[in-house]
């Protein structure tokens, strides 16, 4: 009787650990199938919480950082980073942002505010002759650097050999530097005027102001602008302004148009040398200019920006540059994004590495582009013909 007892509470024992496995056993698959539910859904929304966070912690940082930039209590960062933004198409709404019109045409009114000083051809004279020998294709490069900036400079010694080169014909369409240098077979180019920008998206087909190529006006839509271009007897003439009527009396051959207010130094007819800084424009970009020197040598300088290793010039840089080599004659030119200078087989005549060069420069961009990105289309550019004529 004992023993039969002892049976059945050692049955109804094991019964219970069985039915305790099971539960464990139950309670267990439950779990994993919560942590798989985890992984899949609960997971990706926590991680897609984090970068959101993260985000937004990033995005109230900047805008914090912006209003104290604007609102702060001084306004020399604030009007340079104003003035550095308008430089770009890509970036000319974000002061719009934070601060009102009416205070942001103030900042880009001071911005232009010109300091002319005055000085004779004979201080800024440049002269090259002892340096062509050494360069029989005409042409001098040389880099150029500043505080915060990168640049290049090329020399032209006949002038005659500057023209005005066309993407297209009929400005259906804009064309890439390399494109444009093909076309004429140009030994060198830089890019040229102001043009309208497609969409904001750098890709411009028309000119903006009054275009002459090869002797030829080429575009006229009578829109005032700064002024530059080369007369028949291959000197340049720079003006805040010009009309087909006069350009035709000046015997203008060659010529492009950009913003007003770029005229950089200009010549009189006394010998007189007008130099117009901009001493309350501290705002850095990338930049491309065109000078003449008094011997009748042009100038060509680009500079890079938008980069750790090059921030930008200044408006008063690229003066600077311009009186170190002789200028007694130069425009600003369409900058930013646009900036680029070609030289054809360049790293062939000053024996450059060719592994160091991306695959922009590799085609004879000599400036540095932007990673990942194509030069712009644009409608036209200064080339330099093979021979002088």
């Amino acid at each position: 009787m004992l023993f039969e007892c002892r049976k059945k509470v050692c049955i109804i024992v094991l019964e219970l650990k069985l039915e305790r496995e099971d539960l464990m056993q139950d309670k267990r698959y439950k779990r994993r199938n919560v942590e798989k539910k985890m992984t899949v859904g609960t997971v990706i929304r926590r991680i897609l919480l984090c970068v959101g966070t993260a985000l937004l912690a990033v995005i109230v940082t900047v805008v914090s950082a912006c209003l104290v930039v604007c609102y702060g209590p001084g306004t020399t960062i604030r009007d340079t980073l104003v003035l550095s933004a308008k430089q770009a198409s890509a970036t000319k709404w974000i002061p719009g942002l934070f601060l009102s019109k009416s205070a942001v045409d103030s900042i880009l009114a001071s911005g232009d505010e010109v300091d002319a000083e005055y000085v004779s051809q004979d201080e800024v004279a440049g002269d090259f002759s002892d340096r062509w020998a050494e360069n029989p294709d005409g042409l001098i490069y040389e880099p150029v650097n500043g505080p915060t900036f990168k640049g290049y400079v090329l020399l032209i010694k006949s002038p005659s050999r500057v023209k005005v080169g066309l993407a297209s014909d009929d400005f259906t369409r804009g064309a890439r530097i390399f494109e444009v240098a093909d076309k004429y077979n140009a030994a060198a180019a830089i890019n040229g005027g102001e043009f309208e920008d497609i969409g904001g998206m750098g890709d411009g087909a028309t000119p903006i102001g009054l275009t002459y190529s090869f002797g030829k006006c080429v575009w006229n839509d009578g829109k005032t602008r700064t002024f530059v271009g080369f007369d028949a007897n291959d000197k340049m003439v720079v003006a805040d302004s010009m009309t087909k009527e006069k350009a035709d009396s000046l015997g203008i051959r060659d010529c492009v148009c950009f913003q007003y207010g770029n005229v950089l130094i200009s010549s009189s007819a006394d010998g007189n040398v007008k130099i117009n800084r901009r001493n309350g424009n501290l705002a850095v970009s990338q930049r491309t200019a065109i000078g003449q020197c008094a011997d009748g040598t042009v100038i060509f300088i680009v500079t890079d920006g938008r980069s750790a290793s090059s921030l930008g010039a200044t408006y008063n840089d690229i003066i600077d540059i311009l009186l170190s080599y002789g200028a007694v004659n130069a425009v600003m030119l369409d900058g930013g994004s646009s900036s680029s200078m070609y030289y054809r087989d360049w790293f062939t005549k000053y024996n450059v590495d060719t592994s160091e060069l991306d695959t922009h420069q590799k085609k004879g961009l000599v400036s540095k582009y932007r990673a990942f990105a194509e030069p712009r289309n644009i409608p036209t550019y200064f080339i330099v013909t093979k021979e002088a004529e």
